[in-house]
């Protein structure tokens, strides 16, 4: 059985401007101070002689493959990003940046805001405009009721409240 698989579907361009800043902090922090503390390391380690059976020379190249490869990544990303201001209609209505407030078939209230693939965080209640109950969401107004196909099973979700301008 082969281990290859498709690559994944290339998420939307779209970021807040609070998260393209994240992102942009996360970039100078890894360039200006992470690399350059685990390059003293490196050198440092390679330094102690035989490179072969040492753990520390061993780890610190691991680290900054990782960082040189999340900065690459953060390079490439950064350049391709757009960043989306929020609405601001008069009628409420679900767009990119929303805070929404929702009622599930129990009843149980849940709150999300929709952000850009690099952004999202579950923990937060920040969910991509990638997902299933964002991309259902878009365009609906208060009172819709929606139905979202989820790994196994339909969900139905009732739109109590649509506000923005709440950047976390």
């Amino acid at each position: 059985m082969s281990r290859w698989r498709p690559p994944a579907e290339k998420s939307s361009p779209y970021i807040t401007a609070a998260g393209h800043a994240r992102l942009k902090t996360e970039f100078e922090q890894l360039w200006r101070v992470r690399r350059p503390e685990v390059v003293r390391a490196l050198s440092a380690a390679a330094a102690e002689g035989d490179r072969s059976e040492n753990a520390e020379y061993q780890y610190r190249k691991k680290e900054l493959r990782e960082i040189d490869a999340r900065l690459k990544y953060l390079t490439t990303r950064l350049a391709e990003l757009k960043i989306v201001e929020a609405r601001h209609d008069a009628e409420p209505r679900i767009y990119f940046g929303a805070e929404i407030e929702l009622a599930d078939e129990n009843g149980d209230e849940l709150r999300y805001r929709i952000v850009g693939a690099d952004e999202a965080e579950q923990a937060r209640g920040d969910i991509s405009i990638d997902a299933p109950v964002a991309r259902a969401l878009l365009g609906r107004t208060l009172g819709d009721v929606v139905r979202v196909q989820l790994p196994g099973r339909v969900a139905e979700f009732e739109v109590l409240a649509v506000r923005y301008g709440t950047e976390a």
